[in-house]
């Protein structure tokens, strides 16, 4: 197999397949346009988030096999459509966990204990130590919607905070461990202090965060976005945190992303005037140590694949 790489990796992932004897053209500037004419002479290829393998593009080539994504996920892929055609999906889901749990654990103490709000306050002059009174994480219940690679490494980072951790996924059963307990969504409204969400972004979840969803949850509760922007409605948690019933969230992740299309939305004002709302822009599992993982797994894996 010839691979197309079209996307800037780590180049342990260029060391593996040269140490595999697997054939490749690395083209990390190559725009859509290259890409189209480049993949004609290839069976595979490898991406990141470049641009959509839609239909188009995987009919340009009868004989593509194999479609590696280095990132979690398959979100820029037209995954049905692709598995129609005999072409094998690799994402490299293992390769962010760690850093999407420690980067959604560091955003919720920060919101617990005012950490933000404080350090603009003393920049401008202002000493308020009442008015940013925190809370404890301690003794209180976590619930994961979805116990997959970043559900459990969440779970696992949780584990030494003194708190209960429950997992609601609606495509898994068995699943609880040392780390969390499976409930039922009627558990996961009764008992969460804080939710966070580790699911992909479907037909069927997409936007499935609205009025409804967190209408049903009985006590105030953190929220926490590190999934994907499309599974919210941004103006139903506004309406919650205006209600006292979001005590305060955080975004990693939003519907709409980059400027100037984010600036244009409606609710964008809104959210950003919140003190209790805090913002990070899509960089929950990409760190240092990600780059490289995300390449490491993705080549262990389309080595494995093409070795079997």
């Amino acid at each position: 197999m010839n691979l197309l790489i079209v996307d800037d990796i780590h180049e342990i992932l260029l060391e593996k397949l040269n140490k595999a004897g697997i054939s490749y053209t690395y083209k990390p500037d190559a725009n859509r346009e290259e890409a189209e004419k480049l993949i004609l002479r290839h069976e595979g290829l490898i991406i990141r988030s470049k641009f959509q393998v839609d239909q188009n593009f995987i009919d340009i080539n009868p004989n593509l096999r194999l479609i590696g994504r280095a990132g979690a996920g398959m979100d820029n892929i037209d995954e049905n459509y692709a598995s129609s055609k005999g072409i094998h999906l690799i994402p490299a889901n293992e390769g962010n966990r760690d850093a999407v749990g420690e980067h959604m654990i560091g955003m919720l103490l920060s919101l617990m204990n005012n950490l933000n709000k404080g350090d603009k306050e003393i920049r401008n002059g202002f000493w308020r130590r009442e008015e940013n009174r925190g809370y404890e994480l301690k003794g209180r219940t976590v619930a994961l919607i979805g116990y997959g690679h970043n559900g459990q490494a969440m779970a696992k980072k949780l584990s030494g905070f003194d708190v209960k951790v429950i997992a609601y996924d609606k495509y898994k059963t068995g699943f609880s461990d040392q780390y969390a307990s499976e409930v039922s969504m009627e558990e996961v409204v009764k008992q969460a202090d804080i939710l966070s969400f580790h699911i992909p972004l479907t037909r069927e979840t997409k936007g499935m965060i609205d009025d409804e969803y967190l209408f049903h949850f009985r006590k105030p509760i953190f929220f926490l976005l590190g999934a994907r922007g499309g599974i919210v409605k941004v103006p139903a948690v506004l309406k919650k945190l205006d209600e006292g019933k979001i005590i305060a969230a955080a975004f990693d992740v939003l519907p709409v992303e980059n400027f100037p299309l984010l600036a244009e939305q409606d609710w964008y004002s809104d959210l950003v005037r919140r003190e209790n709302v805090l913002l990070s822009p899509h960089v929950a599992g990409w760190t240092f140590e990600s780059y490289y993982k995300l390449s490491e797994v993705l080549a262990d894996k389309i080595i494995s694949y093409l070795n079997k």
